[in-house]
This record gives structure tokens, sequence and C-alpha cells, in this order.
């Protein structure tokens, strides 16, 4: 694999990191391909089990690479960009997008498809698609509302305002924000709770809340009772490890 985005595992998690820090990590169609290929092997690594995203150098990402679709960049398919972030979505196991200094436009289609965002102090958020005469086709229109509400949405959409770390926390963009000084250790002490916790419960979790998303509540109710997943092969391990420590 390339150089684009480098993978890194660690102690049970992983790091994904978009990798033209001299470009600001601008996204072009050869970072996604790698990016695509580092989740089709994630999907089915076991030893994994939690995904970190983040961005080398100076910013998470600036966005879609202007250069790139001035010159009319070749794409494989009509919505490949957007297939690939839906496979991201879907990975089975928890990935969190760790986001400092710039994630505009299209990163933050990026970062919206990882479940939640994390930043530190110095990030900033935008959607400039209306500035630059764009319509979204990675995401945005559809993500963006669900996390932020859709008002919210449309103000960031029709103004393409920055707004800072503490804003995103404000409207929900973002979990929490962190001193940037303390960013790395954050994101470590982070992914080890994480994966401290039952890796079946989180591929579970993940898919009752996508086939849910939106549902009326019986409905949602109903389907949690009639498919959920049970008990995970690690219960009685877990609640014995547990009593023992209890005593």
């Amino acid at each position: 694999m390339g150089e684009l985005v480098l993978r890194e595992d660690r102690d049970g998690w992983a790091v994904l990191t978009l990798n033209r820090p001299d470009k600001l990590n601008a996204l072009t169609v050869a970072m996604f391909r790698e990016l695509r290929a580092h989740v089709a092997e994630l999907r089915n690594d076991d030893a994994v089990g939690c995904v970190v995203l983040r961005g080398a150098g100076k910013c998470f990402s600036a966005g879609h690479d202007l250069a790139d679709i001035a010159a009319g960049e070749e794409v494989p398919s009509r919505g490949w960009h957007s297939e690939t972030l839906r496979l991201l979505e879907k990975l089975p196991k928890p990935v969190i997008a760790a986001v400092h200094g710039h994630c505009y436009t299209g990163a933050l289609e990026v970062a919206l498809a990882c479940d939640f965002i994390v930043a530190a102090d110095n990030a900033r958020f935008g959607d400039t698609h209306a500035k630059w005469a764009l319509t979204p086709i990675w995401g945005m229109s559809q993500r963006l509302p669900r996390r932020v509400g859709q008002a919210t949405a449309k103000r960031l959409m029709f103004t393409a305002d920055m707004i800072d770390a503490a804003e995103a926390v404000r409207i929900g963009l973002a979990e929490y924000a962190i001193p940037y000084a303390r960013f790395e250790a954050e994101i470590e002490a982070l992914a080890s709770r994480v994966v401290a916790n039952s890796a079946f419960s989180h591929r579970a979790n993940k898919r009752l809340l996508e086939a849910t998303d939106g549902d009326p509540l019986d409905a949602g109710l109903q389907w949690e009772v009639l498919e959920n997943e049970g008990r995970g092969p690690d219960m009685r391990e877990r609640i014995a490890a547990f009593t023992q420590r209890s005593k």
C-alpha cells in the first residue's frame, strides 16, 4: 500500500492517518483509494477493536483537493467517494475521527462518516460547497443534519461559516474538545477504553443503531427485541473477572 494513508496498529486498535501534510491532507482519488483498501483490510481484522482516523501535520484535512476538481478528476464510478465513506461507516467496530486544525467540506464529510468526532481545541470546521458553487456528493446533506439537526445544518451550508471546536461541541458536531497539548494522550486513552469493552457488543450495537435510525420508537423497540444478537462469547469470562475483582 502507498504512503497517502498510513496505518499504525497499537494495543488492540489502529490509527489511519491522512498523509499529505505538505498539501494540508487535501483529499484526492489516490488517497481515497488507499483509505478504501485499509477499510477493506480492517473489516475482518479481529485484532483491531477500534479505529482512529486523523491527519498528519498541521490539520485533519483542508478538504477535497480543488486542483483535482478543476482538472476533472477521474473516479472509478459515480458515487465512488460516497460508497467508500459508507464502507468506512459500516465497519463493524467503533471508528473515531480525531480532528485538529482544518476540517472543511470534503474532510468534514469524511469525519461525519466516523461514529463520532473528538476535537482538539484548535480544530475548525466548515462546509464550503456553496462558496465554490458545488453541491455535496460525499454525504454532507445526509449526515450533517442527522448529527446537528436540520436548521443548524442549513445555517452551516448556506453561510459557509467556519466554526471553532467549542461551537462544534455546542451544536453536537463534535463530542468534546481537548487542549491540543493533551490531544495525543486523550486519543490513546479513549481508544483504550473502547477496546477494553466487548468487540461483540460494539458490533451488535452498531448494527442496532444503524438498522433503526429514523424509525418510530415502537418499531425500533420491536426490532431491538426481535433482532438483537443476544449474549457474546466473552460474556461469562467478563462477568467472572468482575466477580473475582469484587471479592
